[in-house]
């Protein structure tokens, strides 16, 4: 694919057809560039483990625990569409590195922090940094490495890391917080955006487009408002129920905003989102894979999270070897994604993933109160194989064939799949779940025992969500194959 006239950073050359080697600059860059794509995802959870013990320090209610995660989630999910639009605006370099250096500063407050207040603005400031870095990342990559065998190898290795990043988030939390207190797993982050802020001048070169059109103010209120009201009902949603005042208000609003999102940008000039764009099903499918495959795996970890401890009593550390094995299944399979991907083609591989989380994820319905560690360990290493596939092709079908000048509005659909998934599968899950313990337990049932029935309940929910996001997506590639 020839450079394009609205970009001036550099290409790795195209090579043969069948070429995917990267020159040392393009290992650089995409080195950069995946070390900020794991430090955001190592943010998404490296504060799980830590909540109690970050709680009784700035002395936060159980009920207010989650928003830890939430003050994070808001504006790393709603303001991802706006600050990708941005981006291919007034250049992608430069919102990419201030991005990164709020993200530290606002890190370094976290690790400070002396209050509650404190601390739930310095993670809702990482959130807003890591809404500017994620898709000017992502959007730097694709416009750096040409469609074709190197842009899939380099999706693959961001793939890899992103959701290496979220496993080894959950692996650190626990560690750092027993040896060195909450407030080191911060201090990492800060450490370690700051690296990165400081290196990205010297190895990224700015795109930018030659002409400025005007931005989309009516669309950007009504998309990010939108996302924000619907983030925040579907967080809330695990602890008060689907049932509340507030939730279901928010999420009513939330709704009503994002239909209004969609006669905007029909009617506007210049669209912060082409409809156009969303009508080329390998975006539209390609990105409910992504937002499926994330969503329901991150709902995985978290539910294994708790049988794990609290139904087969096993540590914290016990706990960890498994998702250590996890971490290891998923560099693998990374490895091997863009050869996968080659040979099958980005749409098969993933309908074929999807398929393949599905069924390992059905397969946890056969855990019991007993020692099924086992099982634990390799349904879970199996449905992440999928997972894998899953990642690395999603993205590939949602930007390929589009022009450089629509790269980062499409990564930013491609980030926010990922970043809504994760922010999204946790509390929906969790609702199913907690509503089958609470069920049993008014039937007579013990703790463990309404626990595990939670999590069969939850897993089955799981699967079967993955099953027809593969129906839907089989049948929408199927449509393009076609056209």
């Amino acid at each position: 694919m020839a450079t394009s006239p609205t970009t001036t950073g550099p290409r790795a050359p195209a090579g043969p057809g069948k070429d995917d080697r990267l020159t040392p600059r393009g290992k650089l860059a995409l080195s950069l560039l995946c070390a900020a794509q794991f430090i955001i995802a190592l943010d998404f959870s490296i504060l799980n483990v830590a909540l109690p013990v970050l709680g009784d320090d700035l002395h936060m209610r159980q009920a207010d625990l989650q928003w830890a995660v939430t003050a994070f989630a808001l504006p790393s999910g709603g303001f991802l569409l706006l600050f990708g639009r941005i981006a291919d605006l007034f250049g992608r370099r430069r919102l990419f590195i201030a991005g990164l250096v709020l993200f530290t500063l606002a890190s370094v407050l976290a690790t400070a922090a002396w209050g509650l207040a404190p601390f739930l603005i310095a993670r809702a400031l990482q959130g807003l940094g890591a809404a500017a870095v994620v898709p000017t990342g992502m959007s730097l990559l694709t416009t750096t490495f040409p469609e074709g065998p190197q842009r899939n190898k380099a999706l693959a290795v961001s793939g890899t890391i992103l959701s290496l990043g979220y496993t080894v988030g959950m692996l650190l939390g626990g560690v750092m917080t027993d040896q060195l207190g909450w407030r080191s797993t911060m201090a990492l982050l800060a450490a370690a955006g700051g690296i990165v802020a400081i290196a990205a001048p010297a190895l990224l070169t700015d795109s930018r487009p030659t002409e400025r059109p005007k931005l989309d103010i009516p669309g950007a209120v009504t998309v990010t408002g939108g996302l924000l009201c619907v983030i925040y009902a579907l967080s809330t949603a695990a602890d008060q129920g689907f049932g509340g005042l507030d939730v279901i208000a928010t999420l009513v609003v939330g709704v009503l905003l994002l239909a209004a999102f969609v006669v905007v940008e029909l009617r506007v000039a210049q669209p912060l989102v082409s409809l156009q764009m969303l009508r080329r099903p390998t975006v539209a499918f390609g990105n409910l894979g992504g937002l499926t495959t994330f969503s329901m795996m991150s709902s995985v970890i978290f539910l294994l999270t708790l049988y794990l401890q609290d139904v087969l009593g096993l540590s914290a550390f016990e706990t960890s070897l498994v998702f250590a094995v996890q971490g290891a299944v998923l560099v693998g399979t990374g490895t091997a994604a863009s050869r996968i991907v080659a040979a099958l083609g980005a749409r098969t591989t993933l309908v074929a993933g999807l398929t393949v989380q599905s069924v390992f994820t059905a397969a946890l319905l056969f855990l019991s109160g007993d020692d099924d560690v086992w099982l634990a360990v390799t349904a879970l290493a199996l449905a992440s194989v999928g997972h894998m596939s899953a990642v690395v092709s999603y993205g590939i079908n949602a930007t390929s064939g589009l022009p450089d000048n629509a790269q980062g509005l499409a990564t930013g659909l491609v980030t926010s799949a990922q970043q809504l998934g994760i922010t999204i599968g946790i509390p929906v899950l969790s609702a199913f779940a907690a509503s089958r313990v609470g069920s049993l337990e008014r039937a007579g049932e013990d703790a463990r025992t309404a626990l595990l029935g939670g999590t069969r309940t939850g897993v089955g929910v799981d699967a079967a969500l993955v099953l027809v996001s593969v129906l839907l997506i089989g049948f929408g590639l199927r449509r393009a194959d076609r056209r």
